[in-house]
């Protein structure tokens, strides 16, 4: 799936940078084309910045050596929100007959904003801790999300007062610290 994003993203762009030159040979002299190169270039910018900071396919990696996978059968999606990483959506994911799941933020590892709908039919997988974060993959569409508490100071005592190998295991799978956060991004001056 990362790579179907980058590679649409590759394509999108080197379209951009020859609509100017297929343009000139086309005849067509007008300046509107020179605007393609530009955007071209911010689309390459955004797909550096959203690989650079919101890919987490190597914290996914290392999670999912330290954690077993555990079969979550209830999986309900409460909010969506666009970000600048990609779209985060808000789920809970618990087992039937069990209450107070914690609120969780999730994010495509591969950076892709959709939601698969398999996830509220069938369940998900889950490696981690639900108080540090972990791994949610979604069968059918093998869709993996790297997930947080959505609420991280609610759960600060929860992990501050968990035993050392709890502790410890959230460490060796590093997400032990908050990881998701939205980067400040600077605009107008």
């Amino acid at each position: 799936m990362l790579y179907l994003h980058i590679g649409k993203r590759l394509a999108l762009a080197v379209t951009l940078f020859a609509v100017p030159f297929v343009a000139h040979l086309a005849g067509y002299d007008a300046a509107l084309p020179a605007f393609a190169a530009p955007a071209a270039l911010f689309v390459l910018i955004f797909l550096v910045l959203r690989l650079r900071h919101g890919s987490r396919l190597k914290v996914c990696a290392t999670v999912l050596q330290t954690y077993s996978l555990e079969y979550r059968n209830r999986v309900s999606k409460k909010d969506s929100e666009w970000k600048y990483l990609g779209t985060v959506h808000t789920v809970r994911l618990s087992v039937r007959g069990q209450h107070g799941a914690p609120s969780l933020r999730a994010i495509s590892a591969a950076t892709v904003r959709r939601w698969p709908k398999e996830a509220e039919e069938g369940g998900a997988w889950f490696a981690g801790d639900l108080a540090y974060g972990g791994v949610m993959i979604v069968p059918g569409s093998n869709d993996m999300f790297f997930v947080q508490p959505a609420d991280w100071e609610k759960y600060a005592q929860e992990r501050a007062q968990s035993d050392p190998q709890r502790r410890s295991l959230a460490e060796q799978a590093g997400i032990s610290r908050l990881l998701e956060k939205e980067p400040r991004v600077l605009v107008g001056g």
